[in-house]
């Protein structure tokens, strides 16, 4: 045998040898479908390896999307940074979507891959390391705001139990529970932290916080307190409640866009004097005669009516949201939908009274309408 040979098979031997010690030791380098070795030592998940190992690769070192993937898959890779990412990915759909995957983009389903202790720690560690406003966090700047401003009545858990909570009527809003989860719009919610809420305990922040400031406990109060997103389906159809026209309403970022000039939706024409009738026969034993809300019926009434003088009111309701607040109604209070008993003129001519009269009132004209008796 020459010399040539014998020193190739003393080299095969020795790469099979490297890679039966390779192989036996479990550092073997992750194929598709496989497990990452690193992700755990001793049963000590490892999230930021899992992350590296499986989510890196279209989302980017960052979380932020920014990957060498991002151009060749549609839709892109989710940037977990956003104010977007924040409000609308829940923990428990992030669970979901590691755990089953997402119908219609490249995010496959990592079940047959990571244990439910994998997804929930890599889950975490995606909430905890790119997104804004996670509860995971101690140091945000939304869970600083909150902790400085809001927990003396919403209780640290955002849950309302609070050493306030007993003197307050109605008492302090519990964001856990399923009904904030259903009503609670970050728009709604970014204006009440701006403007407060009438007749509550609830005091606007305009002058105290900024805008981002706003914006951070608000995503924070959604992220780490609300489980679900409140998401918009078909037919303007949100959690099983109607849906507000989009005209209606302002950006999430600015609670103040709202459009006051907008005429009534579907080119009515509202008739005020009519709208004065039918308003002190009907609207006022809540709303009482100055729309202030202290109504005779008011006391009895929990929530209380709407209080169209407050700031928050005047800033929110333009003649297309009164309209829809007429004719809708709103779930869980005494507010019922008049398009049940009152045709769109009818509806439109109410509007337009507590429009010119409360929202927007002309100067000296701010004296409750007389009515026939």
């Amino acid at each position: 045998m020459t010399k040539t040979n014998t020193l190739f098979l003393t080299n095969c031997w020795r790469l099979v040898l490297l890679l039966i010690v390779w192989f036996a030791s479990g550092s073997t380098p992750a194929m598709a479908g496989e497990k990452s070795a690193p992700s755990s030592s001793k049963g000590e998940i490892r999230p930021a390896v899992l992350y590296h190992d499986y989510c890196s690769v279209c989302h980017g070192d960052k979380g932020d999307g920014r990957s060498r993937a991002q151009n060749s898959l549609v839709p892109p890779p989710r940037d977990f940074t956003t104010t977007d990412s924040t409000s609308q990915l829940t923990r428990a759909r992030m669970i979901e979507s590691i755990t089953n995957g997402r119908a219609g983009t490249a995010m496959t389903a990592y079940k047959t891959q990571l244990n439910p202790k994998e997804i929930e720690a890599l889950t975490d560690y995606v909430r905890s390391s790119f997104m804004q406003g996670s509860a995971a966090p101690d140091n945000s700047r939304g869970r600083m705001v909150f902790s400085k401003n809001c927990s003396v009545c919403h209780g640290e858990k955002g849950d309302g139990r609070s050493r306030a909570q007993a003197s307050l009527m109605p008492p302090p809003r519990d964001f856990t529970s399923p009904a904030s989860k259903s009503d609670l719009t970050q728009q709604r919610m970014i204006a009440s932290v701006t403007y407060g809420r009438p007749d509550t305990a609830m005091a606007g922040f305009k002058g105290q916080l900024s805008a981002s400031d706003i914006n951070a406990v608000v995503d924070y109060i959604r992220t780490g307190f609300m489980a679900a997103p409140y998401t918009e389906g078909i037919s303007g159809i949100k959690n099983g409640r109607r849906a507000a026209p989009p005209e209606a309403t302002a950006p999430p970022d600015k609670p103040v866009a709202v459009n006051m000039s907008l005429p009534m939706p579907s080119a009515l024409k509202g008739d005020a004097v009519k709208g004065a009738a039918f308003y002190m026969s009907n609207c006022a034993t809540c709303h009482g005669t100055t729309g202030d809300g202290r109504g005779p019926r008011a006391y009895f009434i929990n929530p209380k009516p709407r209080n169209f003088l407050h700031p928050a009111s005047r800033q929110q309701f333009n003649r297309v949201a009164i309209f829809d607040a007429v004719s809708a109604g709103k779930q869980g209070t005494e507010m019922p939908a008049w398009r049940q008993v009152l045709n769109q003129q009818e509806m439109a001519d109410v509007s337009e009274f507590v429009f010119k009269r409360f929202i927007q009132p002309v100067p000296g004209n701010s004296k409750p309408a007389k009515t026939s008796k």
